[in-house]
């Protein structure tokens, strides 16, 4: 997949562009048959995939409210680029590019620049300055200009047939802590990912069980509570249990996320690793003593043995 993140990078048009545009958080079902359907399309006619998103969020450009990321920009990324779509323009945000009008976009961005023949979005799709450009201005513009309109329905959930699968669905799942249903939306473990960095280092002294501990930045936090995880480090991939929130039993109301990686033994500081939630085992306890706390582990590495299996 070629990765292009500066209009300016393009020198001339690609091979009849078919295109799909979106912020893809969560690069999710919903979003997967889109870019699929991009692919189809592009395969039929000769032509060159492309999706199209923005760096940051357009809400966060604009200085307004957005939501946490279910996926930040390098996952995206990769999500993106393993679904087969030739090109991924992921271009800057900001308040010059959100005042270039709609027809603008379509006529100098779309047309001119992008050399697109077909375009692929969803049902509330909107776009220009303003929002003022929606599908019937695409349609009207694609029969002067000579490329096709193509709107996907939703895709919906299997099970229910009824809850659409979006990017707010899957928040409100992880927030809600069932993680196991966000997987079912994202096709995937909903996954965290960063740095190891030092903590309080009372896991292997105190408790007997040593973690790795990482920070969140701008991505979404799964509700508080103990989880079976996956770990994938630079050693291979693990079975770990995970503590999101204060550690009641310490007192001390510091967050943290704190990954005890089951038969592992690394030094991990300073190295990324990624964290697959595979299901919440339980709600933080304040336990009486920290020799109790220490049993309750050792419970938790149990069943998650047992889900892992």
């Amino acid at each position: 997949m070629e990765l292009i993140e500066d209009l300016n990078q393009i020198k001339v048009p690609f091979n009849n562009a078919v295109v799909t545009i979106g912020n893809f958080d969560g690069v999710h079902k919903g979003h997967q048959a889109l870019l699929h359907q991009v692919i189809e399309k592009g395969t039929q006619i000769g032509g060159t995939g492309i999706a199209m998103t923005f760096e940051p969020h357009p809400l966060r450009a604009l200085g307004l409210s957005s939501p946490p990321l279910i996926t930040r920009r390098d996952q995206k990324i990769e999500l993106i680029e393993s679904s087969g779509i030739d090109v991924l323009l992921c271009l800057p945000f900001d308040k010059a590019f959100a005042q270039i009008t709609a027809r603008a976009f379509i006529e100098d961005i779309l047309i001119k620049k992008i050399g697109m023949k077909t375009i692929v979005i969803g049902p509330d799709y909107s776009f220009g300055k303003n929002r003022a450009g929606n599908i019937e201005l695409l349609k009207a513009k694609g029969e002067e200009l000579g490329y096709e309109t193509i709107v996907s329905d939703w895709v919906r959930d299997v099970e229910t047939d009824t809850a659409r699968i979006s990017s707010t669905v899957i928040r409100k799942l992880v927030m809600d802590g069932h993680v196991e249903r966000a997987k079912h939306y994202l096709g995937r473990f909903y996954q965290i990912r960063g740095k190891v960095i030092t903590g309080r280092k009372r896991g292997g002294s105190q408790l007997g069980f040593p973690t790795a501990n990482i920070k969140l930045h701008d991505e979404l936090c799964p509700k508080f509570g103990v989880y079976a995880v996956t770990v994938e480090t630079i050693h291979g991939k693990f079975k770990g249990v995970a503590n999101i929130g204060f550690s009641p039993t310490f007192g001390d109301h510091i967050f943290t996320i704190e990954v005890h990686i089951l038969d592992f033994k690394e030094n991990i500081y300073d190295s990324r690793i990624r964290v697959n939630m595979v299901k919440r085992l339980r709600d933080e306890i304040k336990f009486s003593s920290i020799a109790q706390l220490s049993d309750q582990i050792r419970k938790d590495i149990e069943t998650v043995k047992e889900i892992l299996k």
